[in-house]
């Protein structure tokens, strides 16, 4: 079987995704990860800083969220499964967003957050192929889709 790409969207103020990539290597699963950019203050910046200052909030935003589209669009249409991870603490309107893209392209979707969110994650829920609670939860997810393994 050939080496899946899955792209890790959402929440970037914790270490899940090192946390997963270390769970899949001990797992022995046979996927890379792919993600956007997790440095906040280059995500927010990169538009400004590449292509000059913006007088407007707003503007300034716009720019750094069309750089950021290059590699998230990019990505994100190059991998086989989507995992969107949303945390507690802030809103992960970026990864709903990646979650509708995923969705739109017909790209598996694997949704992890806590059952405090269900209610608000509903639609996004509704087109995972699986809502998990945890890392483990996703290990074994990605385990069984790859080889069938339990």
């Amino acid at each position: 079987m050939r080496t899946w790409t899955v792209y890790l969207a959402g929440e970037i103020h914790s270490s899940w995704r090192a946390e997963l990539i270390a769970a899949a290597e001990k797992a022995g699963l046979d996927v890379t990860f792919v993600g956007p950019v997790t440095d906040h203050d280059a995500s927010d910046h990169c538009g400004v800083r590449l292509l000059g200052d913006e007088d407007s909030p707003f503007w300034r935003d716009r720019k750094g969220a069309l750089v950021n589209a290059l590699r998230t669009r990019t990505l994100i249409g190059d991998a086989d499964v989507v995992v969107v991870r949303f945390g507690e603490q802030y809103r992960q309107w970026n990864g709903a967003f990646d979650a509708g893209v995923a969705a739109a392209q017909g790209l598996p979707l694997i949704t992890l957050h806590d059952e405090s969110l269900d209610h608000a994650l509903k639609e996004i829920d509704a087109a995972s192929c699986a809502v998990c609670r945890d890392l483990a939860q996703v290990i074994g997810v990605l385990r069984y889709a790859k080889s069938g393994l339990l």
